[in-house]
């Protein structure tokens, strides 16, 4: 049991945790305001304190048809997206994780890098590669384009997983008769269940709010991040605008905050040690 002394020791100085707070403010106060001003009853030229505070913004986001259209649009392609992601970004991990051959490094690297690389390169790259096919933009791009990043964000949780895991149980299986599918059903897969949940949950967060990729593979559809945008050259819209920037944030922190949940303890698995 640590001593008193070395808790003391452990413990960081008054004004290194007053520069993390402070951080963590400056972060988070532009989310605040946000949030506090789509309850304000002020229908313009918001002030501070508001006046007062009110639910009928809601109301009215809620009954406007453009919003829900263009939440349910978001909705689908976050899922459509997260679905190729888990599928693909599965499969890649699988075959780069343990195997060795000429130019893994080369194909991880360009696997990983549509994340690394500015949004607006990878929208231009998808936009000029769906026009050399003839492909007019749409869900179906759009879907393509969120896919791109979304599954780099699997195939890192998926490869760190297959890492830990100890190659002594796969071999065990086989030992025991099992055959290369029944080893991954059985086995291999029920190890990757959390890893998958956490990817795919972080997956459908990046691609609900996703913008960037999204304005030059969208054409005519209009997403809730290019509703949004729309809506900054319509000053009397402001409050319910609020209102949908909430929803926003919150649809993509909840599955983030799920994801750490879910995940919490995982460390605890087989082969974690490793």
């Amino acid at each position: 049991m640590p001593s008193e002394a070395a808790a003391r020791g452990r413990r960081a100085p008054w004004w290194l945790a007053a520069l993390a707070w402070g951080g963590v403010l400056f972060l988070h106060l532009p989310i605040l305001v946000v949030a506090l001003y789509a309850f304000s009853t002020e229908e313009s030229a918001f002030s501070f304190p508001p006046p007062g505070l009110t639910l009928r913004w809601f109301a009215q986001a809620a009954a406007r048809d453009d919003v829900v259209q263009a939440i349910l649009l978001s909705a689908r392609l976050a899922l459509v997206a997260t679905a190729g992601a888990l599928l693909l970004g599965t499969l890649a991990a699988l075959a780069l994780a343990r195997r060795t051959f000429p130019g893994k490094d080369a194909i991880t690297l360009i696997f990983i890098l549509p994340i690394a690389l500015p949004g607006i390169i990878t929208g231009i790259a998808l936009l000029s590669a769906f026009r050399l096919g003839g492909l007019e933009p749409g869900f179906w791009t759009i879907a393509v384009g969120h896919a791109t990043f979304c599954v780099v964000v699997v195939y890192n949780n998926v490869v760190a997983r297959l890492r830990r895991l100890p190659h002594s149980l796969v071999e065990a299986s086989m030992d025991l008769g099992a055959d290369a599918f029944q080893t991954f059903r059985r086995v291999v897969l029920p190890q990757l269940a959390t890893s998958l949940l956490a990817g795919g949950i972080l997956a459908f967060g990046l691609s609900f709010d996703e913008i960037i990729v999204t304005t030059f593979t969208a054409g005519h559809e209009q997403t809730l991040p290019i509703w949004l945008m729309g809506q900054l050259s319509r000053p009397r819209d402001v409050p319910v605008t609020n209102v949908v920037a909430l929803v926003v944030m919150l649809v993509t922190a909840l599955p983030i905050v799920a994801a750490w949940w879910l995940t919490r303890g995982t460390e605890d698995v087989a082969g974690s040690g490793k």
